[in-house]
């Protein structure tokens, strides 16, 4: 080992392949590393969700400590108050990490990282400033994370992907739409290959459900179904956890066949109203890119043996508007035939895509 203890100080607003080469420059040069993550209250990212990212990427190497800190002084590399402030707030953030030698050596890609260093009475490790090994920076990323997907890691991505959600009454072509829109996207090639589809649990639950009922009674159909507060509950947890598999898996767009809002209003159609545990689990999901709600008009009712609801499909539309209203969320109702509606929705995400992420800029 070259050094004893290095430091690594950087936003990583947000984390990419840049910041991981650092941070095993400095695993592979020293006994201990420490790792700051410095965040300014403004930023879209939360300092928690930075710190988590980088522990998980580095948990499999024991000395490498992340820890984080809050820092709202402005940048001026030519001022020697706001300079000390700077690495006050470094050294209390290494001294809240795991006990370890003083920082011999402080690794950066930066151009004041030679400063840095001095300050620290650290040798300076300098790499890769022209960023040629690693063409890609925390700016770039945040202009454009589409094309610097494949520089982020799994629950990163999983941040930016944007969640489209098709819902919808019974038979009113949703998992139609949505199959449609993801294989379009997947068709773009690119980060956009890896579009993901999310399918409807509860659809998945009925089933098991009809089977079970079978069990007992071979003659059993949907109508003898009965749905309970804690079906929708678990209907809910399900689909999150799927979306959060398919969101670190996929592209920069998911497309998911209903989600936790729907599920209120499914709800609702079953059990007379929306609890408040169904409704704080659906609140307290990801936030939601898009809605496209499939019209029931023009789409015929197709019985496949798990339906039970035409008679309420002109009222489950417009109970949905008057959720998606409320709710003050981005939406758009999609009508006409299947390539119309296709058409649409492909319009929508372009849209969506094209208004980028609107992360704010760092201070500096």
């Amino acid at each position: 080992m070259s050094f004893e203890h290095g430091l690594v100080i950087g936003k990583f607003y947000p984390p990419h392949a840049g910041h991981h080469f650092l941070v095993r420059a400095a695993a592979d040069s020293c006994r201990r590393v420490t790792v700051v993550v410095m965040a300014a209250s403004h930023e879209s990212i939360p300092l928690a969700e930075r710190v988590a990212w980088m522990s998980a990427y580095w948990a499999d190497e024991p000395q490498v400590a992340v820890v984080g800190t809050m820092d709202d002084l402005p940048v001026d590399y030519q001022d020697e108050a706001v300079w000390a402030g700077h690495v006050q707030l470094m050294r209390e953030a290494v001294a809240a990490a795991p006990p370890a030698p003083p920082v011999d050596a402080v690794f950066s890609s930066e151009p004041y990282g030679t400063e840095l260093a001095h300050r620290f009475g650290a040798a300076p490790v300098l790499l890769d400033t022209p960023r040629q090994t690693f063409a890609v920076s925390g700016t770039a990323v945040r202009a454009d994370p589409v094309a610097h997907w494949a520089d982020l890691e799994p629950p990163v991505r999983a941040w930016f992907t944007r969640r489209v959600v098709v819902l919808g009454a019974e038979s009113t072509g949703t998992t139609t739409l949505s199959r449609d829109l993801a294989a379009a996207l997947r068709e773009r090639g690119g980060p956009h290959a890896l579009t993901g589809w999310v399918p409807e649990y509860g659809r998945e639950l009925t089933v098991g459900k009809l089977a079970v009922a079978r069990a007992a009674d071979p003659g059993a159909t949907v109508f003898d179904l009965d749905w309970t507060d804690a079906d929708f509950e678990l209907v809910v947890r399900r689909q999150q956890q799927a979306e959060q598999r398919a969101a670190a898996a996929g592209g920069p767009v998911l497309v998911c066949d209903t989600d936790a809002l729907a599920t209120t209003v499914w709800q609702e159609r079953y059990c007379g109203r929306t609890t408040p545990e169904v409704a704080a689990l659906a609140a307290g999901g990801p936030p939601r890119a898009l809605y496209l709600l499939t019209s029931d008009l023009g789409v015929p009712f197709d019985d496949d043996g798990l339906r039970d609801g035409e008679h309420l499909r002109a009222w489950m539309t417009s109970r949905f508007r008057e959720v998606l209203a409320k709710a003050d969320l981005p939406w758009r109702e999609l009508t006409g035939d299947r390539s119309s509606r296709l058409a649409a929705a492909l319009d929508a995400v372009d849209e969506l895509l094209t208004a980028g992420w609107g992360l704010a800029d760092p201070f500096g």
